[in-house]
């Protein structure tokens, strides 16, 4: 299951474990193509990593604080820490070979 995180909670929602973090908008298509399988993802590895999503356009602060420039980002943190930046689309595989290899 993927959870919307906001610019209150991502913090929190981001400090324990491995997360993986969909920075996205409503208008963007390769963000369209990414959200699927960060779905699919999530239904087969929740019990290893937490999965969110952030509506940039809804929560302007944490993109721009973190200097996300362009969506679909997917931030990769462990025990709170960024241990990876993946701004493009991404394949299933290749996503699940970075978490794996965490």
């Amino acid at each position: 299951m993927v959870s919307e995180t906001t610019d209150k909670t991502f913090e929190n929602d981001t400090s324990k474990g491995i997360t993986l973090t969909d920075f996205w908008a409503t208008w963007c298509g390769p963000c369209r193509m990414q959200s699927p399988v960060v779905d699919e993802l999530a239904d087969e590895m929740s019990d290893k990593v937490t999965f969110n999503k952030m509506d940039i356009d809804k929560n302007p602060e944490t993109p721009q604080k973190l200097g996300i420039m362009s969506i679909p980002t997917l931030l990769v943190k462990k025990d709170g820490e960024i241990v990876k930046s993946i701004v493009g689309y991404h394949s299933k595989e290749q996503l699940a070979s970075i978490l794996n290899s965490l």
